[in-house]
């Protein structure tokens, strides 16, 4: 039997969307100490064309704090960049849950939400009864403090044990892990693997190491200014250069190369105001 336990620990690094950093006119990220939470944020949509949700393993909920019809929404990770409808002018606020986890105050599966995009008033009666307080907010500090004061108790999911080695074995190898040594780490089969990880999560084990494996190479894009592609291929444990450059566009929807050009012209680490 495979025990339940809470989310994995917290991992140390902040997955922004960068489509979204670079449409927004402000952009704030802050940290969260819940272990289920990766952090919160809140944003202005400058530019609404062309808007894309890059593959994270996380779920996100999205706040529409318009002052005539305010919405939220839960978004599961897409498995390959998605177009997104943000409206220009429009205030976000934001929470994006740790890798891999899935608040336990919703009333759908996990696999329910992977691409999609629901209703969180449809889903969720805890969230109704803070809504309007949350959209009616202005400040990113208030927001925050009325979801945790509300929804923090209710956030752990039935995340089992296993699952939660998975993540932190992914997270650990920056998504560079075979699903051999994750048998071997864990005593389970491939199938048991593959049945528990996509119940908690909705993502199968190779696909969310394909994702975190992702997120490296941007983190790495976004830092450093001298990347060598071929030697950062070779890090993540991709066969050859050709095989990382497929992979990153298909889940970012450009290539390594324009993506840096593209974060380097528009000072991308400059954008983000880590309050």
């Amino acid at each position: 039997m495979i025990k339940q336990c809470a989310p994995p620990p917290r991992h140390h690094t902040a997955y922004e969307q960068p489509w979204f950093v670079l449409n927004s006119s402000r952009y704030s990220v802050m940290a969260s100490e819940h272990p289920a939470i990766s952090h919160f944020y809140a944003f202005d949509v400058a530019q609404s064309a062309n808007l894309l949700a890059v593959p994270d393993g996380c779920v996100d909920i999205i706040f529409d704090c318009d002052a005539t019809r305010p919405t939220a929404r839960i978004c599961g990770t897409p498995l390959a960049a998605q177009a997104v409808e943000l409206h220009q002018n429009h205030h976000y606020f934001g929470v994006r849950f740790s890798p891999g986890v899935v608040p336990g105050f919703i009333n759908v599966l996990a696999e329910e939400l992977t691409e999609r995009q629901l209703d969180l008033l449809e889903v969720s009666g805890f969230a109704q009864r803070i809504f309007e307080n949350i959209v009616q907010s202005p400040l990113l500090g208030d927001q925050m403090r009325l979801f945790n004061d509300y929804l923090a108790p209710r956030l752990m999911g039935k995340t089992s044990t296993l699952t939660a080695m998975v993540i932190q074995q992914a997270l650990r190898h920056r998504g560079d892990i075979r699903i051999q040594q994750l048998e071997d780490l864990s005593g389970y089969t491939s199938r048991t693997l593959h049945r528990q990880f996509s119940q908690d999560t909705g993502l199968s084990p190779k696909t969310f190491c394909r994702i975190i494996r992702c997120q490296a190479a941007l983190e790495s894009l976004n830092t450093r200014h001298d990347v060598s592609f071929s030697e950062l291929a070779l890090d993540l444990g991709f066969s050859d250069q050709s095989h990382f450059l497929r992979d990153f566009k298909k889940l970012v929807s450009t290539t390594p190369s324009d993506y840096q050009r593209k974060m380097a012209q528009n000072s991308y680490t400059d954008r983000i105001n880590y309050a």
